[in-house]
């Protein structure tokens, strides 16, 4: 087993929530519920990144930040319709999901 952390962000509706993030390259791998009915807790993934999107109360703080690293931020730029911006660090796109968890997208920059 590979160690990791997974960032856990409270959404209000996770089927949105999940639509979403596939425009960021993310797909569901699992949901749970505890019963028919019950808030949902859903595993997305981005190749080895993953994120947690709960439903329940209580599980996360809205207003979350989350930083992902990708290959390619200007597709996610495009997809989105938002300019990159140029940091010492990186160039980034600062994104916000229907919850108003914030997303920072960024390419490190080399060297």
């Amino acid at each position: 087993m590979k160690e990791q952390a997974i960032p856990i962000l409270h959404v209000s509706n996770a089927a949105a929530s999940v639509g979403w993030y596939t425009r960021l390259g993310f797909a569901q791998e699992w949901e749970h519920r505890f019963e028919p009915g019950f808030p949902a807790f859903v595993d997305i993934a981005r190749g080895d990144v993953h994120l947690f999107l709960s439903e329940h109360a209580g599980d996360a703080t809205p207003d979350t930040l989350v930083y992902l690293r990708v290959a390619d931020v200007d597709a996610v730029a495009r997809e989105f319709g938002l300019p990159i911006e140029e940091a010492p660090w990186a160039r980034e796109v600062h994104l916000t999901d229907p919850d108003g968890n914030r997303v920072r997208v960024g390419r490190p920059r080399e060297g």
